[in-house]
């Protein structure tokens, strides 16, 4: 539940620590400075998931060892009738691997895990179309909705952030709902019980929030890009689960501290890959370089805590000296 009061608080704080234009796409990096004006709407305070009472044991397993083609497709959805959430999500499909995403494809054969991912402010999901068919293509179903508030061009309302992570639980139902629906090309296909969260700068925010003020226990894992704990607080609840963050040292819209304050407080299983040239989003996530080991860092972290696959958490450190560009500081 959201403290009364700390809306009173996040306008300033969400602007001074720049958590605003926050897209990861290269030909909209983030800018310095960037302000959001339009906060007249009052963030609700939303009651946590009716979910399990535990995050779900993985037992131990192997993930893919080959690539996968990637097929993508549009939800729409609708919290509460006037929050509107179009989802896009990419997942493994059947065919040749490479090549871009081929519109709703043939799921390929198996049941693959569940990554729920929030995007920055300002941004939407396409822009982190690099890393998520990454993770598609390494066997993972990635769901990504687009906030209502918080998107595209606009002049998006800061305030709003508080309201992301009861959109992505209300999201995460809707996607595993399409394992039982008669003839949806995802039906069967869904681990449903092997669920992570990730996001980046306010979607970090978003992430975060999903793992302390409104814990949604259905998740296993976190990834946070960039995040910082601004009006979702440190007070990570619930059963443990391993988290990574993944933030840049020259990060000039969310310092690099603030994401490694929230990092300290995690009680769980955790890391940090820091990258001492990574900014905000260019070179963090725009970067060839730089992407290919977030990506494959990231990578071997999902496949160790969604598939249980002990091999993966072994190469998550080789994965993260690849190319000496990043440190990881690792208590997993």
């Amino acid at each position: 539940m959201v403290r009364r009061g700390v809306s009173v608080l996040l306008v300033g704080a969400l602007v001074a620590a720049g958590v605003v234009g926050c897209s990861a796409d290269p030909e909209s990096a983030p800018r310095a400075g960037t302000t959001a004006t339009s906060a007249t709407d009052t963030p609700t305070a939303t009651a946590a998931p009716s979910a399990s009472a535990s995050a779900p044991a993985i037992p131990a397993g192997n993930a893919p060892a080959d690539s996968f083609a990637v097929g993508v497709r549009q939800l729409k959805r609708n919290r509460d009738g006037d929050r509107p959430l179009p989802i896009t999500v990419w997942y493994p499909a059947a065919g040749r691997a490479g090549g871009k995403p081929t519109e709703s494809a043939r799921a390929a054969d198996g049941r693959f895990p569940v990554i729920m991912f929030s995007h920055g402010l300002g941004g939407q999901p396409k822009d982190y179309q690099a890393l998520l068919t990454r993770w598609a293509a390494a066997g993972f179903v990635v769901a990504a909705p687009m906030f209502p508030h918080t998107s595209g061009s606009g002049q998006p309302n800061v305030l709003d952030v508080l309201n992301q992570p009861a959109d992505v639980s209300y999201a995460l139902s809707q996607v595993l709902a399409l394992d039982t629906r008669d003839g949806d090309v995802l039906r069967g296909r869904l681990a449903t019980d092997r669920v992570a969260a990730a996001g980046h700068s306010a979607g970090g925010v978003t992430t975060i929030g999903l793992f302390t003020t409104r814990r949604d226990e259905r998740l296993a894992a976190g990834i946070v890009f960039a995040g910082t704990a601004l009006g979702v607080g440190t007070a990570f609840a619930g059963a443990a689960a391993p988290q990574l963050f993944v933030h840049g040292e020259a990060d000039e819209v969310v310092e690099y501290a603030a994401g490694k304050a929230v990092y300290d407080k995690v009680p769980w299983p955790k890391a940090m890959l820091s990258l001492p040239n990574g900014d905000h989003g260019r070179a963090l996530l725009g970067n060839s370089t730089s992407l290919r080991v977030v990506a494959d860092t990231t990578t071997e972290f999902l496949r160790w805590t969604l598939y249980g696959d002990a091999d993966a958490k072994e190469r998550i450190a080789r994965a993260a000296a690849r190319d000496d560009v990043a440190t990881l500081d690792n208590h997993l």
